[in-house]
């Protein structure tokens, strides 16, 4: 391949044209992601997506990272006002102040499950559905739900332990870019790769 946007590349799912996008299709997307801070990172950026598109948020991954202590659970549950007005402030973030709040929450959620000597690693991938790769796979996004029975469980499961911004289509959605799902469009180059799907047929 000649480079993440080069023209035996194109035909994805998405990202056509943008070269970070392109990387995240090809390097990311639907393939599993597993650790406490890996997913709290993933959940609370679906969250901060709702009502945008992912490309502005994937832009502002960086700037993510550093506001919110490179996603640690256990020091971001210690935010207090005077952290919430830093981000609130911080033009390289999206400002709104119910996301960031679900953020600091949904930290302090992390940290209630392993009180519970549980993991969110453990719940997430519970809800894995037996049958990872949709048979047929979707030739459209227009095929593919926005929500199933397992995002619904998954969101309601989270909700139970403390966590916001988790509807079943936010829990789908991280579901996708997670892995738990492989929703790559049939005829996707990323499948014809030789690194090969994101989970294997």
């Amino acid at each position: 391949m000649s480079g993440a946007n080069g023209p035996e590349a194109q035909g994805r799912c998405f990202g056509d044209g943008d070269d970070l996008y392109a990387e995240y299709h090809d390097t990311e997307w639907g393939r599993p992601v597993r650790g406490e801070r890996e997913l709290y990172e993933r959940f609370s950026l679906e969250a901060f997506q709702s009502g945008l598109s992912w490309l502005t948020i994937l832009r502002k991954r960086p700037a993510f990272r550093s506001a919110f202590a490179d996603f640690d659970p256990e020091i971001v549950a210690r935010f207090d006002e005077v952290d919430v007005a830093r981000l609130l402030a911080d033009a390289g973030i999206v400002r709104n102040r119910a996301k960031i709040d679900a953020t600091i929450s949904n930290a302090r959620a992390v940290l209630g499950l392993w009180a519970a000597d549980r993991t969110l690693t453990d719940l997430v991938w519970s809800h894995a559905p037996a049958e990872r790769v949709r048979t047929p796979r979707a030739a459209t996004f227009g095929e593919v739900p926005a929500t199933t029975p397992e995002s619904a469980a998954l969101a309601k499961e989270l909700k139970g332990a403390g966590f916001r911004f988790v509807g079943p289509t936010t829990a789908y959605a991280a579901m996708q870019a997670c892995g738990l799902v492989d929703d790559h469009l049939e005829g996707c180059p990323v499948l014809r790769s030789p690194r090969g799907p994101a989970i294997p047929q």
